[in-house]
């Protein structure tokens, strides 16, 4: 299988995983509400799965190799932004429609723009920052028409716009610095450390999930509500995974463009597998939103910033 292929293949599979999770996570939210434990169990899986590949001696699905102290402090940053970012969305998936959430983070590319600016001093093109306006005015007008819109799904779609942009520009340099180390394996590293930020955040944040865990085993069985939760984590993992090998194989501006034709896939398949009812504004909001999405990743392709000078 040639280059191109592959590339392609790697985006059909994370395109698919990723609608496949976002069905099935949004499933459980309706019938149980806790977030922050859900993420969790995203993470721990990813991690469990991963340590089984390593033990087994699939090594390149997973760790890859041992890394040194240093390498682990370059993966810190970006797996705490992952975790962080991550419990975030799940905030919002729980709070609002799917299509709302994904609607709002299509102004992630207004945080990387920000983020770029003050963490790397890198300065951005007038015509980008001009090609940002009509995604925050899709964003505000499908908000503010939106049916399951409320402030604390928006709040924490907007933090996962936030953790997700340093998660981004960490990543990337993670993988260009350390050396013998593809994508596959940060991506495992990133798991495991972001177990150990999620799950103790149950204990503070939900501590009333272990009796609605009781309640549920016993009105569903356990078979079924602990198989779905395994389900999930592993969608989860599988398609992240998908989407960092994808990372590793083009630019960030082709990357951002499949992000588009995602959140456009998965709003579409939302919509039709929920029945969530959209107003016109809506749904001229998302589309507004997304052609935004689309022409700031073409003008950042077109107008390069200049390099910073010493």
């Amino acid at each position: 299988m040639g280059a191109t292929a592959t590339t392609l293949t790697y985006i059909a599979v994370w395109y698919g995983l990723n609608v496949a999770f976002n069905l099935q996570n949004k499933v459980i939210f309706n019938y149980f509400p806790y977030p922050w434990f859900v993420s969790s169990v995203h993470v721990v899986v990813g991690a469990v799965y991963c340590i089984l590949l390593y033990l087994v001696g699939l090594k390149n699905a997973s760790f890859e190799r041992p890394i040194t102290a240093k390498e682990l402090g370059g993966i810190v940053g970006p797996a705490t932004m992952h975790a962080v970012g991550h419990v975030a969305a799940n905030l919002s998936f729980a709070a609002v429609a799917i299509s709302l959430t994904h609607t709002v983070k299509t102004l992630e590319p207004a945080f990387n723009v920000m983020l770029s600016q003050v963490i790397l001093g890198q300065p951005t093109p007038l015509p980008v920052m001009l090609s940002l306006a009509p995604i925050m005015l899709g964003v505000a007008l499908a908000s503010a028409a939106d049916l399951s819109f409320n402030w604390m799904g928006f709040i924490s779609a907007m933090a996962s716009n936030l953790t997700f942009g340093f998660r981004a520009v960490w990543s990337k340099k993670a993988m260009t610095t350390i050396s013998n180390l593809g994508s596959t394996g940060i991506y495992a590293y990133t798991t495991l450390i972001s177990v150990f930020i999620c799950v103790p955040g149950i204990f503070f944040f939900e501590p009333g999930v272990w009796a609605a865990i009781r309640e549920q085993v016993a009105q569903r069985g356990a078979a079924n509500f602990y198989g779905a939760l395994l389900s999930v984590g592993l969608l989860y993992h599988l398609y992240n995974q998908f989407a960092f090998n994808t990372l590793s194989r083009i630019t960030p501006v082709s990357h951002g463009v499949c992000n588009v034709v995602k959140r456009v896939v998965i709003i579409a398949t939302s919509v039709l597998f929920f029945g969530n009812k959209l107003t016109l504004q809506t749904k001229l909001g998302t589309a507004i939103a997304l052609l935004g999405t689309y022409a700031y990743t073409e003008a950042v392709k077109r107008y390069k910033a200049p390099a910073k000078t010493a």
